[in-house]
């Protein structure tokens, strides 16, 4: 009997123990924590300064050339002369290239000879005719050998005038696809021909922009070739009609190609310059915190004790330009805004002020 009670008396000891030493170690770690200091989270602000912000409204589209064409032909014939180069700067009316046109000279010829005879008889048919010499019905046939004649030559001229491809405008030739003494009928490419003094530029906007765009607009052109060089052009049409199924316009800019640098069927994003913002907020877009609930930043302000806290504030942004967002409402002139370490913030968290270019553009890209 005292065995068992002893064995009790043992067991209770062990646990009490176990259940006291559990409690005296919550009680340190509870005043641990009560003494330990508040955490300071490291960040990196900047103050809202106005600035001016110079909104745009974002397509894109390809480039057109001013007038561009694929030369081909009218009829079907032999290569007998190619009077240009790939690459090439042609005139207008330039001759390209030249078919066999020999029959139909042949027959210009034969034709041209039996004019003079033919006016002639015609001229005296005329006059006798008038004497009342010959019938009406002779002289009538005279008249109409005479201009049926005449007929035929300028249809063989212009016979043979089509047999010579011509340049219909100025401007600079691809690459020929056609050789010399090679048959061609019509529909066949020859070659590309591209006026590229003036470039266009045709995209699309929203119905709900057309109030804010009109012709002679500026507008600023970015192509993949040249990704920091901004073309320069103006609007130069819009389209009449909206498209009732999609919601919207057309709209064309003329672009100056001075350079060249341009080519047709270049992909581009466009930005149709705006009047100018004045003394608005400016941030980069790292110290906006984009959710589904809202948009917010963190403002640092001065505690009770002089230490830096911060505040949630609820922002509304607007245009987003590179790095960089319109904010709207949220931030005032002078705020002092956190732009990194905000991912271990809460409102009224302590913080200290540190200094880092991490989130600076690099003016190269590093090598891998």
């Amino acid at each position: 009997m005292k065995k068992w009670i002893v064995m009790l008396f043992l067991a209770l000891l062990l646990f009490g123990t176990v259940i006291g030493f559990n409690l005296f170690k919550q009680q340190k770690i509870a005043e641990y924590m009560a003494n330990m200091p508040e955490p300071e989270f490291p960040v990196t602000v900047m103050e809202a300064m106005p600035a001016d912000w110079v909104p745009a409204i974002e397509a894109i589209g390809f480039i057109e050339p001013n007038q561009g064409v694929t030369i081909t032909t009218e009829v079907s014939g032999v290569i007998d002369k190619i009077d240009f180069e790939s690459g090439a700067t042609v005139k207008a009316g330039q001759p390209l290239v030249y078919l066999d046109s020999s029959v139909e000279k042949a027959n210009l010829k034969s034709s041209e000879a039996r004019l003079p005879a033919a006016k002639a008889k015609y001229i005296r048919y005329q006059g006798l005719y008038k004497k009342g010499s010959i019938s009406k019905e002779a002289y009538d046939d005279a008249e109409a050998s005479y201009f049926s004649l005449s007929a035929d030559i300028e249809s063989l001229k212009a016979t043979i005038g089509r047999r010579t491809i011509k340049a219909p405008f100025d401007g600079v030739v691809g690459l020929r696809n056609v050789y010399l003494g090679q048959y061609i009928q019509p529909a066949d490419d020859i070659v590309r021909l591209e006026d590229t003094t003036l470039m266009r530029l045709r995209f699309t906007v929203p119905q709900t922009d057309i109030s804010d765009i009109h012709l002679g607009q500026d507008v600023e052109i970015f192509v993949d070739a040249y990704p920091e060089t901004p073309f320069n052009g103006k609007i130069s049409a819009i389209e009449p009609a909206v498209n009732f199924q999609s919601g919207l316009v057309q709209v064309q800019a003329d672009i100056p190609n001075n350079n060249g640098q341009l080519r047709s069927g270049m992909f581009a994003r466009a930005n149709i310059i705006l009047p100018t913002q004045e003394n608005q907020v400016i941030l980069p877009q790292t110290a906006i915190t984009f959710t589904l609930y809202g948009d917010n930043v963190y403002l640092v302000n001065k505690g009770d004790q002089g230490e830096l806290r911060v505040r949630q504030s609820v922002v509304k942004t607007g245009e987003r330009k590179g790095a960089s967002v319109h904010v709207l409402e949220g931030v005032q002139a002078g705020d002092m805004v956190v732009t990194s370490g905000q991912v271990r913030l809460s409102n009224n968290a302590k913080v200290r002020i540190v200094e880092s270019n991490a989130l600076e553009v690099p003016a190269e890209t590093p090598m891998l």
